[in-house]
């Protein structure tokens, strides 16, 4: 009986060890991975995939991308408020 509780004892200390490792290695990602969906959004609105040389494709490009954020935020408002009426 005193052995059975002693094998107990270590494999939840095992378990507890690999769920440790398991924590520290993907904490960081998670915050890695996060920074990195917001600077290539941030990247993407400001047009910093298109030719730099040509001014007024940059140009047109933010201006598309910013109309198409007001556009969703209107149509979600929109939305919002017809389901809050209701």
């Amino acid at each position: 009986m005193s052995g059975n509780l002693h094998d107990d004892d270590e494999r939840q200390r095992e378990a507890n060890a690999i769920l440790e490792r398991v924590r520290q290695e993907t904490d960081p990602q998670i915050g890695a991975h996060s920074l990195a969906i917001l600077t290539r959004a941030g990247d993407h609105f400001l047009a910093r995939d298109v030719d730099p040389a040509d001014r007024i494709e940059v140009l047109g490009t933010r201006i598309g991308r910013l109309a198409g954020i007001v556009g969703f935020l209107v149509f979600a408002l929109l939305l919002a408020s017809q389901l809050l009426k209701g």
